[in-house]
């Protein structure tokens, strides 16, 4: 995507190799700044303390923290034990967001294969390259598919603006490239559909003010700022045609779990008959899984995250306590939002229901027996 008029990305590896560079999203929206990550331990620091974020952009970030450790490793030969020890370690910094996992064990399987030191390390580098496309590739397909939900509230309404919700920040800032919430948006803007984004704070970290609104204030794109609580007020006086949010982890059930906050915008939605869709790569399913509610780990973060905030003041960005000082504080940073209350799912295979017999029609190789290629085709069958 674009920032005054440069196409950037919020990760990408230097022309050496040697260092991987990300966008300090803590520092937006007022200001930009680029951060150097050159070993494991600094991509865990930027995951655990969410200089990146977003579940594909975690993932990501994730896969070129195990090649840099392989690059950077203290022995010429890197055993298995060392890559493995180094995988989980990356893999507990953020329990919530499945791609996470899913990236590192990507890289790790293919690097697995490798004999020598040499061959691990551009391996690794290359699987993790190769995640980055895919995900980039799977958001523009998202995008796709769901521009058209919006033409056709847009054919329905005939006059005036096509007036959308979203929750956090589901953007190219956490996917690489076009996001997933915001991918139908993009897409329905360049074709020239009259849109308005309804933009979430999304307490604590106010990912909504601070980056989706950045980003749809750069591509030119009307929106506004709400509070959390306002949506429900917003659905029922006919001001919100659609909500569009992303997922950190989704079970193979529809069980969504997502920023804090989701599952309140899908009961108003509900109560609202409002569509409410989740959009989604096909790295963030986590197939395994079967009850969102009990069975989807649910990171607590720190509680100063929500004692203070943060906000521009005189040309610096400063932290203000909120609270009295001896109030404490819980800090939920996710909730899960049960499929009965979701409208659809938008992947880069289709958009289907929420249900575990509509997901496996767009994904039929996670049944046993079947094995497809990456856009659905069936390759076999065993019968």
């Amino acid at each position: 995507m674009k920032v005054n008029g440069k196409n950037i990305r919020p990760i990408w590896l230097c022309h050496d190799s040697k260092l991987v560079k990300i966008i300090d999203q803590r520092r937006l929206p007022h200001e930009f700044t680029i951060k150097e990550l050159q070993t494991v331990n600094d991509v865990i620091m930027a995951i655990e303390k969410m200089c990146v974020r977003g579940a594909p952009l975690i993932g990501v970030t994730a896969a070129y923290g195990l090649y840099l450790a392989i690059l950077n490793a203290p022995v010429k030969t890197v055993g298995d034990d060392y890559l493995i020890k180094t995988c989980n370690k990356i893999k507990a910094t953020r329990p919530t967001a499945v791609n996470l996992a899913w990236a590192v064990d990507k890289v790790l399987a293919e690097v697995l294969k490798a004999k020598t030191s040499t061959e691990k390390i551009d391996v690794a580098r290359k699987a993790a390259g190769e995640i980055a496309e895919e995900e980039a590739e799977r958001c523009r397909k998202i995008g796709e598919h769901g521009l058209c939900l919006i033409e056709e509230i847009k054919r329905n309404q005939k006059e005036g603006t096509v007036n959308l919700l979203t929750h956090c920040n589901a953007g190219w800032l956490a996917c690489i490239e076009y996001g997933t919430a915001t991918a139908p948006i993009y897409a329905a803007f360049d074709k020239g559909i009259d849109i308005h984004v309804w933009v979430d704070e999304t307490r604590p970290l106010n990912q909504g003010a601070r980056l989706t609104a950045w980003e749809l204030g750069k591509h030119g794109i009307k929106h506004t700022v709400i509070t959390d609580n306002a949506g429900g007020h917003l659905m029922q006086h006919g001001m919100v045609d659609i909500v569009i949010v992303g997922t950190d982890r989704t079970t193979s059930t529809g069980d969504v779990a997502n920023k804090i906050g989701t599952y309140l915008k899908a009961l108003a939605a509900k109560d609202n008959n409002i569509p409410f869709y989740v959009a989604l790569p096909s790295s963030t399913f986590d197939w395994k899984l079967k009850n969102g509610i009990k069975e989807i780990p649910i990171e607590e973060r720190d509680s100063d995250e929500v004692r203070y905030i943060q906000g521009f003041d005189k040309g610096k960005t400063r932290n203000i306590l909120i609270p009295p000082e001896s109030s404490s504080a819980a800090n939920y940073a996710f909730d899960v939002t049960p499929a009965r209350l979701i409208t659809g799912f938008i992947t880069e295979r289709g958009i289907c229901k929420a249900t575990e017999d509509d997901i496996k029609r767009l994904f039929p190789e996670k049944d046993d027996g079947r094995q497809m290629t990456e856009d659905g085709r069936r390759m076999t069958e065993d019968r």
